[in-house]
Parts: C-alpha cells; sequence; structure tokens
C-alpha cells in the first residue's frame, strides 16, 4: 500500500504500471487524479500552497485505505499526495485502486477520495489578485463525505489551520 506525500511531480503511466505489474489477478484499475484550477469561488488563482501535519497525514491516509480494504476486495491502493508551491494545471493528488473487479475499484476509489479530502490533515492557501487565503472546507466535500459514514470505522480527528 504506497503512500507518498511528496513536494516532487509523478508520472501517472509509471505509477499505474507499477500498480499493474504487482498482481496478475488485477482486472480494473480506476483512478482519480486531482489538478490545481486556475478558477475557485470567483477568484483567479495563481498558485496553491499546500501543508501538511508529517507523520500524522500518512497515517490518516493509512487508516482511510485500510477502510477501503476492509469494506471492498481489493489488491492495492496507492496514493500520492503533492505539498508545498502548485501552479494552475499542476497535479496535486492521485489515488488508483486495483481489483479484480471494476465495482470494488471504483468504490474504493471514490470512498479514499472522499475521506481524504475531508479527513486527511492538508491545509491549501490560494494566492489570488485580492492576496492569499486559507482555504475552508467545502460542504459539498462533507456530503460526499456523508454518504459512507452510515457503516464508516473512526478516523483521525480533523485539524483547522488558520
Amino acid at each position: 500500500m504506497p503512500i507518498r506525500v511528496q513536494t516532487e511531480d509523478f508520472d501517472l503511466a509509471v505509477e499505474l504500471a507499477q500498480l499493474r505489474q504487482a498482481n496478475p489477478k488485477i482486472g480494473a484499475v480506476v483512478t482519480f487524479l486531482g489538478t490545481v484550477r486556475d478558477l475557485n469561488d470567483g477568484s483567479s488563482i495563481a498558485q496553491m500552497e499546500l501543508e501538511h501535519y508529517p507523520g500524522m497525514t500518512e497515517k490518516a491516509l493509512s487508516t482511510i485505505v485500510d477502510q477501503a480494504r476492509q469494506r471492498w476486495e481489493i489488491f492495492d491502493a496507492l496514493v500520492i499526495h503533492r505539498i508545498g508551491p502548485l501552479l494552475p494545471q499542476d497535479q496535486i493528488v492521485l489515488v488508483a485502486v486495483s481489483s479484480a473487479h471494476r465495482g470494488d475499484a471504483f468504490a474504493a476509489c471514490e470512498f479514499i477520495i472522499d475521506y481524504l479530502k475531508t479527513e486527511a490533515p492538508f491545509w491549501k492557501k490560494e494566492h489570488t489578485p485580492q492576496g492569499a487565503r486559507w482555504v475552508d472546507a467545502r460542504t459539498s466535500d462533507d456530503e460526499a463525505l456523508a454518504k459512507w459514514e452510515q457503516d464508516a470505522l473512526p478516523l483521525p480527528i480533523r485539524e483547522s489551520k488558520k
């Protein structure tokens, strides 16, 4: 279960090839790739800075992936999340899940990114023409998470940063 928090960019094709080579029984690989947008909440974004809580972040991501493993029959999951300064169109996050069948892979991938967005200790600061601002949690992220909550296991408590 590779989990990496890093400043360096990653090569999507290389990462997926490595995931696929791990097991000849893989019948499905589902991915989510998040990128920096150039517009958010009506303001243009020149740059985004991502910060995290070292050690705690990796532990939270491991817990999220472990929960996905308990819910669905998956072979492996890869989570790569970048930190530091990023520009529009830069890759931020990759979640890739392998399984025998697409249903488990799709569900587990969606679950992992929904929990990552709300429960992993990352903080975003956007640089706009009006100045720098911290990005608050979105209601839509909480709503996405709520669909999994009925039989969820406890996860680390969310941290906030001002």
